[in-house]
């Protein structure tokens, strides 16, 4: 049976232990005007949904809530810096690992005073959403996902990039055509299904796979054997290198 939603966990959470893997979620998301754009895997490895868009951060919930799925990943920062900060802990302790560039999430009052931040507080109204739902989410970035899994990209566009690289794991139910978002909201929900089964890393409150796991560059491809048998807590982050500045960066 699956778990209802009014007892899943708190955002943030640590992998959900011993609950029915019916599926994960991620979330991509972008400002007012575009939304956000959804994925679903189900427990079999297969895409349910690949890369809806949907408009609003409530009716994303509503998508989600009949699913009830294990975890939700959600590319957009989980809570603003501290005031007068102009980025989290987290953020500078991820771009010290030097896996790939970010862009550093200022406070609240930065936020709402530049536009070009939409996107942050749009994400930031779906977590409160999913959170009075019931449903459990993490911070995800895709691409530190896609970098994962298929090395730097370097001067490869980055749709191209991305693309390959989600061609190589051949997912069940991919459609042969995606936009970027789309295939950045499936980066989130398999990083969700990895966190859910305790093969991330964590940089404070942003997952992202571990190296040599699942789908990673030498990594074993999806297994529902696997899929159902999550541990009780995701390996630590370790790693050494150069800071940078968010989300769809050069690197």
């Amino acid at each position: 049976m699956g778990l209802h939603p009014a007892r899943k966990p708190l955002l943030g959470s640590a992998p959900v232990v011993g609950s029915d893997p019916t599926c994960w979620a991620g979330v991509d998301v972008g400002g007012t005007r575009k939304g956000f754009h959804l994925a679903v895997l189900d427990s079999r490895g297969h895409l349910s949904v690949a890369g809806e868009r949907i408009a609003t951060a409530r009716a994303v919930v509503e998508r989600l809530l009949p699913l009830a799925p294990s975890l939700v990943a959600v590319d957009a920062p989980l809570r603003p810096a501290e005031p007068g900060q102009r980025s989290r802990a987290c953020e500078r302790e991820f771009v010290r690992a030097g896996i790939c560039a970010l862009r550093f999430t200022p406070d609240l009052r930065e936020l709402r005073s530049n536009p070009f931040h939409d996107w942050v507080l749009q994400g930031l109204a779906l977590y409160r959403a999913l959170d009075r739902a019931g449903l459990s989410a993490v911070e995800c970035f895709p691409t530190a996902t896609w970098t994962v899994w298929g090395g730097p990209r370097g001067t490869t566009p980055r749709t191209a990039w991305s693309a390959r690289i989600l061609a190589r794991l051949q997912l069940p139910g991919t459609p042969r055509r995606l936009g970027q978002d789309a295939r950045d909201a499936i980066g989130a929900a398999l990083t969700a299904q990895l966190h859910w089964a305790g093969e991330t890393q964590r940089f404070g409150e942003l997952v992202i796979p571990g190296p040599g796991g699942r789908w990673s560059r030498g990594g074993s491809a999806f297994s529902s054997a696997s899929a159902a048998a999550p541990v009780s807590a995701p390996p630590p982050a370790s790693r050494g290198a150069s800071p940078s500045n968010r989300r769809s960066t050069s690197s």
